[in-house]
């Protein structure tokens, strides 16, 4: 570690503040009675939980609840349909509908589609018949690994696609008691040269609890890069500077690295106030100081960041950082997707005026891409021609490799928000048709034969 940490004064120990906190936090910000309310009914439904960082360092408290900090961390009236907030605040005004209240908090959540894009039941690996818990192959390189103290996070997104992991729910959860079974199957499946360690948040562990998931990875030369999803640098960067480990996993990072492997510090910046502290910049300097890259990506969210200034700000100082940008996301089909999602031909437009602005070096970015059932599929643009406008879509990566790099269109819509909702176009190739639709919504143009696509997993 070469570059040493500045005498920042903020040296408090992490300390994570949720529902039961809010009538404090309410009072020493000024939120309203109807925000307070708003705030206990939905997080009865979607985890709720911020730091003493996100509030003093992130929100705008004169903006709220306009805010996109504040919308980002805090649940809002719209989230969840209109009935079930009415039913949720009748449930909760009298104790003896406890029972009935919990039965209705489990139907909601299932209604909100909590795990999407098939991943219990098509990215779950198996040895020997049993399905391996805490591990997803979807794509042939690459395995995601969820260690079990890893499934929580130094604050929630609102907008997360694994708020499933949060709330409670061993049946809706991804975790692995240990390192063991991922370094069997990985022994097995030679092909794997990527393991992303994810959550939840890997690190909100400390650093021997980390060393103890990240070590045995360093034996395995099949593996070539090791993958952290993280959040920590927008949301507790004195992990990497004031922390008491903060040295030591530092020392982790550049032993992996040491190792002969890539270390890939997958860094999830969804607003560029997230970059505009000066330990979060020295948080960065330091994970780089190790030899490991950083890469950065979020989803593209309505009433945070649904515009090209937000994010050309965003890629410009990820890039002054030395960061990479990576992706732009589409907000998955997922919890509250209804209140962030943003239509494809909106997400297109701000994309391409975002990358319009931008220095060579921070084109890099891809997007908007899904991170559907099939893959991730990008849309590359808007084509207009004598038949009609269309979308131009291409899978970036794929469950079967075979797909990786073709392109294909859908029809255009104005209202479309996920590939699912799309019209693809005959002349889409049967194989991506099924890939893309499953055999039960893939009419095949008469022509063609549908193939199904193999399974890689």
């Amino acid at each position: 570690m070469s570059l040493l940490a500045p005498d920042f004064t903020d040296t408090a120990r992490f300390r994570a503040h949720g529902p039961r906190q809010l009538n404090e936090i309410a009072e020493r910000y000024g939120i309203s009675p109807e925000i307070r309310k708003t705030v206990q009914l939905i997080s009865q439904v979607l985890p709720f939980r911020v730091n003493e960082y996100v509030l003093s360092q992130l929100i705008d408290w004169d903006r709220i609840p306009d805010d996109p900090m504040f919308q980002l961390v805090f649940p809002q009236r719209g989230m969840l349909s209109s009935e079930d907030e009415k039913r949720l605040d009748v449930l909760s005004r009298d104790p003896a509908d406890k029972l009935q209240l919990r039965e209705e908090i489990r139907a909601i959540r299932s209604r909100l589609n909590p795990h999407p894009s098939g991943q219990m039941e098509l990215n779950v690996p198996s040895q020997d018949g049993v399905k391996i818990p805490g591990l997803q192959h979807k794509y042939q390189q690459t395995v995601l690994y969820f260690p079990g103290q890893g499934q929580t996070c130094h604050a929630y997104c609102t907008y997360c696609f694994r708020w499933a992991q949060f709330v409670g729910d061993a049946d809706l959860r991804f975790a692995a008691p240990g390192p063991d079974q991922l370094i069997a199957y990985l022994r097995e499946h030679p092909e794997v040269s990527d393991v992303l360690v994810t959550g939840g948040d890997p690190m909100v562990m400390s650093t021997e609890r980390l060393r103890g998931h990240l070590e045995p990875l360093l034996a395995i030369d099949s593996v070539r890069t090791i993958r952290i999803g993280t959040k920590s640098v927008a949301y507790w960067p004195q992990r990497f500077v004031t922390d008491q480990d903060a040295d030591d996993v530092l020392r982790l990072f550049e032993q992996v690295v040491a190792a002969g492997k890539t270390l890939a510090v997958m860094g999830h910046f969804s607003h560029p106030r997230e970059l505009s502290t000066d330990i979060a910049r020295t948080a960065l300097a330091r994970i780089r100081s190790t030899g490991a890259v950083v890469y950065c990506q979020a989803p593209l969210i309505a009433h945070v960041n649904d515009s090209a200034s937000a994010w050309s700000e965003l890629w410009r100082a990820e890039l002054a950082a030395g960061a990479v940008p990576y992706y732009m996301f589409v907000e998955r089909d997922t919890g509250p997707h209804e209140y962030f999602q943003v239509p494809l031909a909106k997400a297109v437009g701000i994309f391409q005026d975002a990358y319009q602005q931008l220095p060579g070096l921070a084109r890099t970015v891809r997007g908007p891409v899904m991170s559907a059932t099939p893959g991730k599929v990008a849309v590359d643009g808007i084509e207009e021609n004598p038949q009609g406008r269309f979308f131009q879509l291409r899978l970036l990566q794929a469950r079967n490799p075979a797909l990786v790099g073709r392109p294909f269109r859908a029809h255009f819509s104005d209202s479309a928000s996920w590939v699912d909702e799309l019209e693809l176009d005959v002349s889409v190739p049967a194989d991506i048709r099924v890939a893309v639709l499953g055999t039960g919504r893939a009419a095949v143009h008469p022509t063609e034969q549908a193939v199904p696509a193999p399974d890689t997993v």
